[in-house]
């Protein structure tokens, strides 16, 4: 629904207009839509009223062995290495809690040399103890980093730091909070 919304919002179309037999619209924007999820991919290509300009892709961001030929393949469709922009909503709590500090700062590392602008969504620090609350609760161990995760705390700020620092980057704007206590974060490469 974000997806299909964004690229309503950036057409320039009316949540009413647009539907398969409106292939003219936009016809220069496309978005490629990942997630882990199989079942969620799946969905929103059953559901998506612009197929042919709203791509979505079951992909693990992380296995560097799937998304590198794939992201290139698909970029190299436009004649791009590049997307203009990237969006990363509610994504980076999980990679970090899957794949430690290191897997953050690689996750990072790679979004910005991938796209010029970048819009982020990280989650903050209560949302991590809540997730590792709701895994103990169904009796299940803890995720394998979190006790040993040394970048915490602010993580808008963290995440600013080692975009800015780190990455190159430079912090555009910070659109404020969603209603879910998230910061919207726009770099700029």
């Amino acid at each position: 629904e974000l997806s299909v919304a964004l690229y309503r919002h950036l057409v320039g179309l009316q949540e009413s207009e647009g539907t398969l037999d409106q292939p003219a619209a936009g016809k220069d924007l496309n978005l490629l839509c990942c997630d882990i999820d199989p079942v969620l991919i799946e969905r929103a290509q059953q559901c998506s009223p612009f197929p042919a300009s709203i791509s979505f892709a079951n992909l693990d961001i992380m296995d560097s062995s799937a998304r590198e030929p794939f992201l290139s393949s698909y970029l190299g469709r436009f004649g791009r290495s590049t997307f203009d922009i990237g969006f990363c909503m509610s994504v980076t709590m999980w990679i970090h809690l899957n794949h430690g500090d290191i897997g953050l700062m690689e996750f990072l590392s790679f979004l910005s040399s991938l796209c010029k602008y970048l819009l982020i969504e990280p989650q903050p620090w209560k949302c991590y103890r809540a997730a590792a609350r709701r895994l103990r609760k169904l009796g299940r161990n803890d995720f394998d980093h979190f006790r040993s995760l040394a970048i915490n705390g602010d993580m808008a700020e963290r995440i600013t730091q080692i975009l800015t620092k780190d990455c190159g980057m430079e912090l555009v704007c910070c659109f404020g909070s969603t209603s879910w206590d998230r910061n919207l974060l726009l770099f700029k490469s």
